[in-house]
């Protein structure tokens, strides 16, 4: 039997909008680590635009935005996450640790049940 693991992927909605789901603090993450939106975009293998529209549409689902960035230039650009950021960033991942850690026990049982079904 193939390898069972639990993937949980949350996702918070405001209105119809994806305001924050697992990509999107990967992407904050990234962004904090790099200072960079353009870094961060390479680094999670996607282009800048999509990156740039992630951050405009995270930016405008709350009421301050998450990220801030400056324009390039001679001294260069940049982009850090804002304490508004940081916030909404560590609540989700605190988000999906209790989700795993809620659903993690009945992981064997899953194992279990499907060794049973499942072919091979």
């Amino acid at each position: 039997m193939a390898k069972v693991k639990l993937e949980l992927k949350p996702r918070i909605l405001l209105g119809d909008v994806r305001a924050m789901g697992p990509g999107k603090a990967d992407l904050l993450e990234l962004i904090d680590e790099t200072g960079s939106i353009s870094a961060a975009a390479k680094r999670m293998q996607m282009s800048y635009r999509r990156a740039w529209m992630l951050v405009d549409q995270m930016n405008a689902s709350f009421k301050h935005p998450l990220v801030q960035a400056s324009m390039g230039g001679r001294g260069g650009g940049g982009a850090h996450i804002t304490e508004a950021g940081r916030d909404v960033l560590a609540y989700y991942r605190r988000l999906q640790a209790a989700l795993e850690a809620t659903a993690s026990p009945h992981l064997a049982q899953i194992k279990k049940r499907l060794k049973k079904l499942a072919p091979v």
